[in-house]
């Protein structure tokens, strides 16, 4: 009989085979996307009037599913468009692939090239790895838990501002000295420094603005804005796309992403990417990242995500899993 050690290092091995497929799968559905976007697309709305899909977005969802389900049959798939349609949204203890066929929608509509292929994986309620191809400018960020992150074969790497808002000492009386940790740390917002603000001032943050538009969500959405204007960030930005923006925070070039309303199929790649590069992952609480909240704050630096996390003001959207009972 195998012992759990050997077990373990087995299905390890057979995730990484399974990443090997994810990056397959994603490059033929960004050649897809990629001739599409030259062509006028067939445009419908889902859950409001700024909430879009095309024939496309359909098309590279059936084609990523199919291909992967007749590798994994036993496996299960959360879609982006498979949910719109009624399935239901439930993450178990299955190895289950987690699948947005083009994020950034409204860009690939408008023929805005920020547009990328995300597919996440997760056993046992824990994602695995993350695989999120970027068709037009043809990035591949891929991460696997343990492994590192990486950009067409590069390493990533976070941005480390504010990184001495903490000492080492406080990290370590916090018990919060490796992402892992700091990520499941609910009380690290009580103990920000004031330099924090200070240090804010080195940030360029991204956010997106999400399907609500209604007054109440506008005032809070600009709210937010404001008071991380306040403190003096170098910029925010909008891009449309929150895999990219994440893998912007994966990469470097952004300090930080925030935001409300956007789903399980967004964040489940970026977030194995952005803490293989040496980030973190949180929710808008403070605490651990919940994959079906539909909130985030990813950030280089602990105390970047934690300051993020206390100023903003929760805009409320109903959970991805809301029908799986």
């Amino acid at each position: 009989m195998a012992s759990s050690e050997e077990n373990e290092m087995y299905s390890k091995k057979q995730w990484e085979g399974c990443m090997e497929i994810a990056v397959q799968t994603a490059r033929t559905a960004g050649q897809v996307i990629r001739e599409a976007f030259k062509h006028e697309k067939e445009v419908s709305t889902k859950s409001s009037p700024v909430d879009l899909v095309t024939e496309t977005d359909r098309l590279v969802e059936d084609l990523i599913i199919s291909s992967l389900r007749e590798k994994y049959p036993s496996h299960r798939f959360i879609g982006e468009e498979s949910s719109a349609a009624g399935e239901k949204c439930l993450l178990t203890d299955s190895p289950t692939w987690i699948i947005d066929p083009i994020d950034g929608t409204c860009n690939f509509i408008h023929s805005f090239p920020m547009v990328a292929v995300s597919i996440g994986f997760a056993v046992n309620k824990e994602l695995e790895f993350g695989v999120i191809y970027h068709c037009l400018d043809e990035n591949l960020y891929t991460a696997r838990k343990g492994h590192g992150a990486f950009c067409n074969g590069i390493q990533l790497q976070v941005s480390k501002e504010t990184a001495d808002a903490f000492t080492h000492g406080d990290l370590q009386r916090l018990g919060c000295v490796n992402y892992a940790s700091a990520a499941e740390s609910l009380t690290i917002t009580s103990h920000l420094k004031d330099g924090a603000q200070e240090d804010m001032s080195k940030a360029l943050i991204l956010t997106e603005i999400g399907a609500k538009r209604d007054p109440a969500t506008l005032k809070i959405f600009s709210g937010n804005m404001e008071r991380l204007l306040k403190a003096q960030v170098h910029g925010i930005r909008v891009i449309g796309s929150a895999t990219l923006a994440l893998c912007q925070v994966a990469s470097g070039a952004a300090d930080a992403y925030y935001q409300f309303g956007l789903h399980c199929w967004d964040i489940a790649a970026a977030a194995v990417i952005i803490r293989e590069a040496g980030g973190n992952v949180i929710d808008t609480s403070g605490g651990p990242l919940d994959l079906m909240s539909r909130r985030i704050v990813a950030a280089g630096t602990v105390e970047m995500a934690h300051y993020i996390a206390q100023e903003i003001q929760t805009i409320t959207y109903e959970r991805d899993d809301h029908n799986a009972n």
